[in-house]
This record gives C-alpha cells, sequence and structure tokens, in this order.
C-alpha cells in the first residue's frame, strides 16, 4: 500500500568547528480510500464515552452531550463495543462496555435520559471509570480510546495536571488512547491538551454548545476511519548529533544513537508534519553525517522506503552562500509562530503582559531575519506582529481559548477544527 514519506533538511552544509543548527521537516501522509483499492478491514473500535455531569454542564450542554452519544452510536456496527460513563463528585457507569447491537443502542438512549447535572467535577475518576471499561474487553487488534468531555477544572480527586497527564501515558503505554474536549470558557486547555498529547490522542475546543455533536462524532468518525495503528518514525544518527522534535509528539526510548517518535493513529489520507532540530558537533571541513528516516505502524499497513538525510562540513563562506529549503523554512516559521502564541496566551493569562509582547516579538524578528524575499515567511511574520497588541493587553478568556486552540492544532497538523488535515 503507497505512503508518501519524505524527510528533507533546510540546509545541507553545517559550520566545521562550530555547532551548528539545522531543521529537518519529516511528512508523512497516509493512503487514501480509492475504488477499488484494497485496504485492510478497519479494525474494531473499542470507546467509552466519559461525560462531565456537574453543576455547570446544566442546560443546554448536557442535553447535546447526551445526543451527541446517541449520534456517534449510530456510526457503530455490532463489531464495535461502546460504554458510557458519567462524573460530577460520583462516577456512574450509565452503560457497561458492550457490543453496539441495535438493543444496546436503544437501551442506551433510555439510560441517557435519566442524566442531568449537578455536583462538582472528578475529572480524574471519571476517565479513570472509562478507562476501565474498555481495559475489561481491549481488542489488542482494534482502535481503545476514551472520549473525555468536560466543561470544568477538575476540582475533585487528582487534580494535578502532571499527575493526570502521566496517567494519559500510562493508558496509552496499555493501549487505551485519550482525546479530550473543552467546552466554553472554564476548563484548562493546556492541561486537556497535555492529557491528549500524552495519550495519544487529540483535544478539541468547543466554544459554543451547539457545536458538542458535530465535534465528538467527528472524533469517533477519524476512529472509525483508521488506516494505521500506533504509526512511529525512527531516526537513526551518528551518537554525537542531537535531535529535538519541535512538534508536540512523544518521543520514545530507542537505541543510543536512534529517536523514536509516536505519531498514534492515522486516518485514511491524512498529513502529518513533524519539525525536528539537530545539533551537529564539531568537525573538519570536508566531514559528513547522515540521518535514516524510516516510519511503521503496529500492523504493517504503511509501505515506504526509508529516506536518508546528509550534512557535509564547510567553512563559513560555504555555509553563508549555500541556498535554503524554502518548504522546510515556512514549516519552521509556522511552527515558532504557534508556539511563540500559545506562550503569549498563558503569559497573557498569569498577568505578564510585558512578557507576552516580548515573546511574541523575538519569534517575529527570528523570523524576519531568514524570510529573505519568500512571502509566505513574511506573511507569517507579519500575521504574529499583528497580534502582539492583543497579547499585551488583557484578553477575553474566549480570545485567549480559540488562539490555544489554533496554535495546538498548526503545530500537530491539524485543520482549524482540530480535525486530521487531509
Amino acid at each position: 500500500m503507497p505512503t508518501n514519506f519524505t524527510a528533507q533538511t533546510d540546509r545541507h552544509l553545517v559550520r566545521a568547528g562550530n555547532r551548528s543548527r539545522r531543521f529537518v521537516l519529516v511528512k508523512v501522509t497516509a493512503p487514501k480510500r480509492r475504488p477499488g483499492m484494497k485496504l485492510p478491514k478497519r479494525p474494531p473500535v473499542n470507546v467509552a464515552f466519559v461525560l462531565d455531569r456537574s453543576g455547570s454542564m446544566a442546560g443546554p450542554k448536557i442535553g447535546l452531550a447526551k445526543y451527541a452519544v446517541e449520534r456517534a452510536l449510530q456510526g457503530l456496527s455490532p463489531r464495535d463495543r461502546f460504554s458510557v460513563v458519567t462524573y460530577d463528585e460520583q462516577i456512574e457507569t450509565v452503560v457497561s462496555s458492550r457490543l453496539a447491537t441495535a438493543k444496546a443502542k436503544q437501551e442506551t438512549l433510555l439510560r441517557l435520559q435519566t442524566v442531568d447535572s449537578r455536583g462538582s467535577t472528578d475529572l480524574h475518576g471519571g476517565w479513570v471509570a472509562g478507562a476501565q471499561q474498555i481495559r475489561e474487553h481491549l481488542a489488542p487488534e482494534g482502535v481503545n480510546r476514551c472520549l473525555v468531555l468536560t466543561d470544568g477544572q477538575a476540582n475533585v480527586g487528582v487534580v494535578d495536571p502532571a499527575q493526570l497527564t502521566a496517567v494519559a501515558a500510562d493508558l496509552r503505554a496499555s493501549g487505551i488512547a485519550t482525546s479530550t474536549f473543552g467546552v466554553g470558557t472554564d476548563f484548562n486547555e493546556e492541561l486537556l491538551t497535555a492529557m491528549a498529547d500524552a495519550g495519544g490522542g487529540h483535544f478539541y475546543f468547543i466554544d459554543r454548545p451547539e457545536q458538542i455533536v458535530d465535534v465528538m462524532t467527528s472524533e469517533l468518525g477519524e476512529l472509525l476511519d483508521t488506516v494505521a495503528r500506533e504509526v512511529v518514525v525512527d531516526i537513526k544518527h551518528a551518537v554525537q548529533v542531537e535531535i529535538e522534535p519541535l512538534s508536540p509528539v512523544v518521543a520514545g526510548v530507542g537505541a543510543p544513537a536512534e529517536v523514536r517518535l509516536l505519531l498514534g493513529d492515522m486516518v485514511a489520507g491524512q498529513d502529518v508534519e513533524l519539525v525536528l532540530a539537530l545539533r551537529f558537533p564539531e568537525a573538519a571541513v570536508g566531514a559528513a553525517t547522515t540521518a535514516f528516516f524510516t516510519v511503521s505502524d503496529r500492523d504493517s499497513v504503511l509501505k515506504a522506503d526509508g529516506c536518508s538525510v546528509e550534512w557535509t562540513y564547510a567553512d563559513h563562506a560555504a555555509n553563508d552562500a549555500q541556498p535554503r529549503n524554502p518548504e522546510v523554512d515556512r514549516a519552521v516559521a509556522r511552527l515558532y509562530a504557534a508556539r511563540a502564541r500559545q506562550e503569549a496566551v498563558h503569559l497573557n493569562r498569569i498577568g505578564e503582559f510585558s512578557a507576552a509582547r516580548q515573546a511574541v516579538r523575538g519569534v517575529v524578528n527570528r523570523i524576519k531575519d531568514y524570510a529573505g524575499s519568500d512571502p509566505q515567511i513574511a506573511e507569517v511574520a507579519t500575521s504574529l506582529e499583528a497580534d502582539v497588541a492583543a497579547f499585551e493587553a488583557p484578553m477575553r478568556e474566549m480570545d485567549r481559548k480559540l488562539a490555544h486552540f489554533s496554535s495546538a492544532n498548526i503545530q500537530r497538523s491539524r485543520d482549524s477544527h482540530g480535525q486530521a488535515r487531509r
């Protein structure tokens, strides 16, 4: 099955006698579904819907969350499994894990009618209960995921962000991924993003309750369109070369001269970009070093040859005169601009307005330094510079969350709605 997989660097020369830094852009495109193409049978889905039912969910939010589950169930076949867990300060398994038969779906709709809003927010308790429902029927050959929806702060049980992120990583290691959905302006978007990243899932910001249905059913649609599970990019390199992923992916443990980047599952036709920063050791003019990139997945669905990138040590004059790769430069600029916006959002929230301004302006200046005559890179800098005024004064919480979500999507190769880019 054909898979598009490439790795390219911004520049192929590095400075002799200096510790040069270079960037690499890795691109992976999963196969598309086309008429007549034979794709493996989709893996079964084992999903837990974990719904916040705390007092702040009163009104249309809880009703729409229940309707989202109803709509999502329509896409499941009898070979799939589902469960429904609700939480406030108490945890209730509304529907234990079961096959998605017509009878099970109908019974679920009746049970959901009794769910209303109340109490506080034990996010950890509800989430772990949902994961347990999945674990009891874990499908090694399937897609196992918790969909956790909340509109507030975790304020009962485990509330420490580091601990919750560690739980997500542990669940992922056991074969259970986590996607998170934040509704409104009172939840912690940094926490939900970290949970999704560590958990191998996705984060969604729902700014209006009426979007709950479309967003949750869209995420389930991606689960049903999964073509490659647990995708990994491996990089073999010289021991002295240091590689840092700038894109927010989990770096797994490899050999001393190997980096493993865990991309999670990919859907049909999905495009993913990764930006890496490489730091080279000092060496003599004429010396060379190579990095070798490969992509794989749990079921060996992705078929792509590995690719090599080579760098040669040269003097300062040759380095200064060498051409740049604009595609890589543009990807680096977009990534740094997105990271700067997220940092500025955080600083703005805690009242560090001067620091927010400096963080953004610093990145603007760096992008302008290498933009040259490239209009796309110049536009990235111009757009970021235009946002300085917003970050250096108190922002509305809704604007902070929109800025965070937009930047998060850019860094993770997701579209403006948080969906897979295809």
